[in-house]
């Protein structure tokens, strides 16, 4: 093989990589634009996949802010009894919004509050009664994620849970409950 021929195989080949590269650029301009069009885009997406308003549900989920005000309400009804906790808020996911350990509280105490809000977001309940319920179905505590001890309590909207406030910390889980439904009560005011 001589120079000649293998300079023109590298540019062949640097070719077709910068037209397919081009290609691709340009099928992802196209769908950025069809998206971001009016009515046309509407039946661009329908033609190309879409799933249609029809099997869409929407949710409820906390934000941000109201997920810290929730926790930092729970951390503040348990400093004004002298107890250091952690406090933990989950979306109607199980995802971690906000948690916040307190000064002085225990190394466990974040991933138990966030576990507790787990449980409670999950079963729409507070986890003394879930805890109770265990002696039912004992296998509920081999749930990944859960912890069934007193301290969760759900966020509702109309009924639905959107979101769990979890503590750990304090001496009891009463305790830690209380703080939770501190938490809770905050997001009426």
């Amino acid at each position: 093989m001589n120079l000649n021929s293998t300079q023109n195989t590298k540019t062949k080949r640097l070719a077709l990589g910068a037209t397919a590269l081009a290609i691709a650029a340009a099928g992802t301009f196209g769908a950025v634009s069809a998206s971001a069009a009016g009515p046309a885009a509407q039946s661009t997406a329908t033609a190309t996949g879409s799933a249609g308003a029809h099997n869409l549900t929407t949710s409820t989920h906390l934000t941000v802010a109201a997920a810290t005000k929730a926790a930092q309400a729970a951390l503040d009804a348990a400093g004004k009894e002298n107890q250091k906790v952690s406090v933990a808020v989950v979306d109607r996911n199980g995802n971690t919004l906000v948690t916040l350990r307190g000064d002085g509280a225990g190394p466990q105490s974040p991933e138990s509050a966030e576990r507790k809000a787990y449980t409670a977001v999950s079963w729409n309940a507070p986890t003394s009664e879930l805890a109770k319920r265990l002696t039912q179905a004992p296998n509920l505590k081999d749930i990944p994620g859960t912890l069934f001890l007193a301290g969760g309590a759900p966020v509702q909207a109309k009924g639905a849970p959107v979101a769990g406030v979890g503590v750990a910390g304090a001496p009891s889980g009463d305790l830690d409950e209380k703080f939770a439904r501190a938490g809770v009560a905050a997001l009426d005011k």
